[in-house]
């Protein structure tokens, strides 16, 4: 099949505002129909090509300025391949894009170490002759899972296909990138996969005073300089690890989040998310659970909650401003946006106490309430839903409060990359609280 437009290799950069879905061709198919070999043929002619270049069975590195970081590199590539294609299923790396049979040829991806790249660690391009993806890493970061995994793994989304050419999609490009890197450095879901190839567990992505610390910005927010879509992975990680067992959630959600996507449609990831929990949630009731289990980072990744205990500290939870009477009213600059949220840690005496919140949306609003408490001991949670944004808990001494209010609207069509007021205009609410303060 031809690509949709006549355009050479667009490239996804892993640079701070700097991303770009690439062009390519309509999609279809899924997981291959044949069973691959175990050595892909190399083709020298996607990309620059040259002389220097060492090979693993899924893979070339050209330019390494090492064999050392050239082996780094390829181990580093083999363990995400094992991980995403063999253990997770995802669509290999080695069918070309206009593979509509999924039979091949099978082809290894190059990855060029250059020596400097403008404005970027590292980018994916895509052949137009070929439909395969190929990297560019600069030489310092080609041993560094943190970009040359984050780049594969714009590859692996590229060779889904279902999200090339969906502007829609753009932004959350790089948020599945950094959820790659960061399972492949982190997650269960690898481990088998880093052991068979030597590498180690390693220090997650996340970047906490960003998404909790803005977490009041739309969920993927695109806005250059400002906007969160490098940080949003986490909310992928909650998705796989489904801790509050949504029916259509888990192991696979990333995956199905390109393979149940409306071909052609444009739709956002979140109209393909409440598609997968349509037959006992929504895409609402999910972001609104995701956002309370965030008030402690109870997402089902051990190492990032660790560091959010760690660095909790450091975080900006200057959301509400005192109105007096135990009344409190959202800062105009923190009002959360379309599925963005507020986190507010709650004092109470230390003793145990009930929690009485009413949340009201100031000239309406859909949003959703939660209390999340935190056993300190023990590190149990539990969670309270506020329906119309009313409730309460008895919290005992030993355990810690806090409430999350997401602004959880009608799904919207938009594009992070240009967020309109429909997304950026933020819930405005006043709470009033008894048995603790904000």
């Amino acid at each position: 099949m031809a690509f949709t437009r006549a355009a050479i290799a667009a490239a996804l950069l892993h640079a701070i505002g700097c991303a770009a879905a690439p062009v390519a061709q309509a999609a279809t198919g899924t997981v291959s129909a044949a069973a691959p070999p175990a050595t892909f043929t190399a083709n020298p002619n996607i990309g620059p090509g040259g002389n220097n270049f060492k090979d693993s069975a899924h893979f070339r590195v050209y330019g390494s300025p090492s064999t050392g970081t050239a082996d780094a590199a390829l181990n580093m590539l083999e363990a995400a391949y094992s991980c995403f294609v063999d253990a997770l299923g995802w669509r290999s790396s080695g069918i070309s894009f206009t593979d509509n049979a999924d039979d091949g040829p099978w082809t290894k991806v190059n990855l060029y170490s250059v020596k400097s790249l403008t404005g970027a660690a590292g980018v994916m391009h895509s052949d137009y002759a070929t439909g395969m993806s190929w990297l560019e890493v600069q030489h310092e970061y080609t041993s560094n899972p943190g970009v040359t995994v984050h780049e594969y793994g714009h590859g692996l989304t590229y060779h889904e296909r279902n999200w090339v050419d969906q502007t829609r999609t753009g932004a959350w490009w790089e948020t599945v990138a950094n959820w790659v890197a960061d399972t492949y450095k982190t997650s269960e879901l690898c481990a088998g996969a880093r052991s068979q190839f030597g590498q180690p567990t390693s220090a997650t992505e996340i970047n906490l005073q960003k998404v909790i610390g803005d977490s009041f910005q739309v969920l993927v927010d695109g806005t250059a300089g400002s906007g969160n879509y490098y940080e949003a992975w986490p909310f992928l990680t909650y998705l796989t690890a489904n801790p509050d067992k949504f029916a259509g959630l888990g192991r696979d959600t990333v995956r199905e989040l390109f393979r149940q996507y409306q071909r052609g449609s444009n739709e956002t990831p979140l109209h393909t998310l409440n598609r997968l929990v349509a037959s006992s949630a929504t895409a609402q009731q999910v972001v609104g659970r995701y956002w309370a289990r965030m008030a402690y980072v109870d997402i089902g990744h051990p190492t990032a909650q660790q560091a959010f205990l760690q660095q909790r500290g450091d975080i900006n939870y200057a959301n509400l401003d005192a109105q007096g009477s135990g009344t409190w009213r959202v800062k105009s600059a923190r009002r959360p946006r379309y599925m963005g949220a507020n986190i507010v840690p709650l004092r109470t005496s230390g003793s145990s106490t009930t929690v009485n919140v009413q949340v009201n949306a100031n000239g309406g609003g859909a949003f959703t309430a939660t209390l999340a408490v935190r056993n300190t001991g023990s590190g149990a949670t539990r969670y309270v839903d506020l329906p119309n944004g009313s409730g309460s808990t008895a919290v005992a001494a030993g355990e810690e409060v806090s409430l999350v209010v997401a602004n959880t609207p009608a799904l919207i069509q938009y594009d992070a990359f240009k967020l309109g007021s429909d997304v950026q205009t933020g819930l405005d609410y006043t709470v009033t609280i008894s048995g603790a303060t904000a």
